[in-house]
Formats: C-alpha cells, structure tokens, sequence
C-alpha cells in the first residue's frame, strides 16, 4: 500500500520516478490560459483567510459543496456567513470528495504552499484554520509570492477587447517580479449579436477604439484596432468560447445587413446570427495569423443552465454543463475557409465534450504544416475534463492520432492563485503514462529520449509555440 501524497504519488513506476525528479519537477510553468485578476497581480493582493484566497470564486469546489448539501449561503457568502463557517463547510466537504480530482489539488494546495501534511476534515479545521491564516498574516504570501514560489515563468490573462490594459502596462515596471503577464484577447461579446448586452458592449467598443459604431466595416475596424492594440502590450493569445461551433457560408454585404438590424433593434434568426459569427471571426482570424498569434477555439460549455441561480448570482458560478453540439462539420468550414486563403493562425482546439478528442485529434492532422510543429493543437484537458482520466485520455487521444511530443501542455484555467499546483498533477502523469509504455515494452527504455518529451511537453513546447 502506497502513503498517501508521497513523493512518488501518482508515480507508479521506476521510469516515471526518474523522469519526473530528475527532468520535469523544478521547470518553470507557462500558464497561457487563466482567469488570474491583472489588477490583483498589480497591487499585491494580500488575502486576509484561507477562504478568501481558496473559495471565493471557485466553482469547482462550490459545486462539490452543493452536491454535500451545503447551504448556499455558506457556499458563495451571504446572509451573514462568516470566512470560518465558510471554511468549516468546506472541510466538512473535503472527505466527501474522494475520487473527485478536488481531493488531491485541496490538499497539496495546503502542503505546497503552506506545509500542511493533515488530511483536512471538520475535526482538525480549527487548527488548520489557525496555521494557513497565520502564514497569510506574514505579509510573504500575496499574490505575486504566490506567483514566485509557483515557478511561474508567464501568465496570459483573459481580457475583453474593450479592456484598456492598464494593470498589463503598470506590471511591466514593477521591480524584482519577473514574471512575464500578458493579455489574451477574448472577442467573446463581438459575436453573441442575440444578448441583450451586445449593443451596449458595442458602445464600449466604440468608445476604447475611439471612434462611434455606426456599420458594420466601422465595428471591424475597431475590432483590428483592439487587436492591434493588445499586439503592442504583448498579447500573443486569442481566446474564444464557442458553445456551439458556427459556420455559414456569408458575405461582407450579408454579415452587415445583419449588424444593422442588430443596432436597429430588430430580431437576428439563428441562421443569420450564425452568418454574422462566421465571417467576424473568420476576419479576426486572418489578423491572428498575420501578428503571428495562437488562437484557442474553446467548444461545448453548456452554460448558465439553472435560470434561477442565475437570477441570483449570475454566470460562473457552477451551474454549467458538457455540451454536445456538433464540432465537426462546422469546425473543418471554419478551418479550411482561413487555410484556403493562407490565413489559419496556430490554433489549440479545446472541447468539453470528451467524446469530441478523437474527433478533434483527427481533425487537426488535416490542417497542420507550414512549418510550425504542432502548428494545430488538441489542447489539454478542460474544466470538467481535468481529472486523472481526463488528462490521460486527452493524451492518450493525442497520442494515438498525432504528436503528444509536440504538445504544449498544462494550463491551469482557473482564477486562484494556489492553482499552480495542477501543473504538478500534469506532469506526474505525463511521466506515469511514458514510464508506463517502457515497463509494458511499447516505448524504448531511452531516459534522455523520454527525459526530452517529458521537459518539452512540461515547458519548452509551450515557450516555442507562443514565443513569448
């Protein structure tokens, strides 16, 4: 029997002991996609509790605590539920959710960071309560610490186009932090034509772009504008959350026509919301390719599925689901519509349907080339998906169908700053799976071959790709 979180868990052969302490361990972590706050990296933010700096804001661990029929208010704080009765609630959980992926990231979020070796439960709560909040008392345990005992060579942000980038430029001047935190551009709100909010986020557009939004050729030009500007601040990264892939075939004429009944207040069908989605992004795409950009594609979220929830506190808050549209007729149009002209940026492809890895493993081998190894990504295991099995089945997928010697690796995806840890979880597997194909003779016994994958697909794929 194997202690639990030892120092070889996860590690279930000699050839992955080998391989993860001796090449991947200490490499430094590129976090190209996260919800980290900039402003929050800025100022130092210091947390005053345990429960400030681990579940404000996490919805993983607010759906786990729903589902052990925590009362609401102490799930996401309300109607006079202290930081303690919060914490308490969620070591009442923490047990509750072996097998759940929350079990091991709690608790080597509290060994890593704060030396915490007891398994937390309702009974030691008050003295782990106690330690970790002293700890944070110290003053050595901001944000920007956070980052640094992380290891954390670059951070990419999640920014909307209307953002001005302020906290990006001021973090830049910032003396002794040499993390590197950049923005990614996430046009999400230039394409959802059907919410209500999408006329006054074109007024926001307007106003950082500086010019007023009254036709379509104006929306795309602030649109290049935005791009162009994030291109100066260091983006490298667009992001897009596709719940649904769209592609229709369009023109120019056809998306405008569109746009003005939009701003006209007149209804936009579903095939024409799909038209103005296709040839905006395909517009966005091209410009993408042109700065030498990566662009994530991040598909099948079913999202704000209670009303009633969302009534209350509003979208990600943990009432999302797996979505199951379709990804792959769609998908190919939109990708083989910017390669016809020479124009398909670098291009991660994230779904959160599970079933779509193999289709979209397949996929990507139909638009790589130009040069760019790994040019088209199956990126990693996403949300729902970043558990044991979901990672190795992603790369498992990825395996089978192309290069995970090509690939670029972990992200955390999260808006904590005690995440880090779950590159840690990555890497302990990654090292598993290949010191597994040793021991069952499908993978030659060469520790300086398997010790390059391990460091390239931990850090070095990832540093190439983006150029950061």
């Amino acid at each position: 029997m194997k202690p639990f979180l030892d120092d070889n868990f996860l590690l279930n052969n000699e050839t992955a002991v080998q391989l993860y302490h001796n090449r991947v361990k200490n490499l430094p972590i590129i976090d190209y996609h996260c919800h980290l706050s900039p402003q929050q990296i800025y100022e130092n933010t210091s947390f005053s509790t345990i429960t400030e700096a681990w579940l404000y804001g996490d919805h993983y661990k607010w759906r786990a605590m729903r589902a052990n029929g925590v009362e609401e208010r102490l799930v996401t704080g309300g109607e006079g539920a202290s930081d303690y009765d919060r914490f308490l609630a969620w070591a009442k959980t923490v047990p509750q959710t072996i097998g759940n992926p929350l079990y091991h990231w709690s608790h080597l979020e509290l060994r890593r960071f704060f030396g915490v070796e007891e398994l937390l439960n309702e009974e030691n709560a008050p003295v782990i309560w106690e330690k970790v909040n002293a700890q944070l008392a110290t003053g050595e345990f901001k944000a920007r610490d956070l980052i640094r005992k992380s290891g954390v060579e670059v951070i990419c942000t999640t920014d909307d186009p209307v953002d001005s980038l302020e906290y990006h430029k001021l973090i830049k001047e910032l003396d002794g932090f040499d993390t590197l935190v950049l923005p990614s551009f996430r046009p999400d709100k230039a394409l959802e034509i059907n919410r209500p909010t999408f006329l006054g986020w074109i007024g926001q557009l307007g106003e950082a772009a500086g010019v007023t939004i009254k036709d379509y050729s104006e929306l795309l030009a602030a649109l290049e504008s935005r791009i162009r500007f994030f291109h100066e601040v260091g983006c490298r990264v667009s992001d897009h959350a596709f719940d649904y892939v769209p592609y229709a075939e369009t023109t120019a004429e056809a998306a405008a026509a569109i746009f003005a009944k939009a701003l006209n207040g007149e209804v936009v069908t579903l095939e024409e919301e799909k038209q103005y989605k296709t040839f905006t992004f395909l517009f966005m795409g091209r410009l993408y390719a042109e700065l030498g950009w990566a662009m994530q594609l991040h598909i099948n979220a079913s999202r704000n599925n209670n009303r009633r929830m969302f009534g209350k506190l509003g979208p990600d808050t943990g009432f999302d689901s797996i979505g199951d549209a379709p990804v792959a007729g769609p998908l190919t149009r939109l990708l083989d519509e910017l390669d016809g002209d020479d124009a398909l940026p670098k291009t991660i492809l994230y779904s959160l349907n599970a079933r779509d890895n193999e289709v979209l493993a397949a996929l990507m081998g139909s638009f790589q080339g130009g040069g760019v190894p790994g040019k088209i990504q199956l990126g990693s295991a996403w949300w729902f998906n970043d558990t044991k099995n979901g990672m190795l089945d992603q790369m498992n997928s990825l395996a089978n169908f192309g290069l995970l010697s090509r690939f670029v690796g972990m992200l955390t995806d999260s808006r904590s700053f005690l995440s880090y840890t779950r590159h840690e979880y990555f890497r302990r597997l990654l090292c598993n799976l290949l010191g597994e194909w040793v021991e069952n003779g499908e993978a030659p016994n060469d520790p300086e071959l398997l010790g390059s994958i391990a460091e390239n697909v931990s850090y070095r794929n990832a540093k190439a790709y983006f150029g950061f």
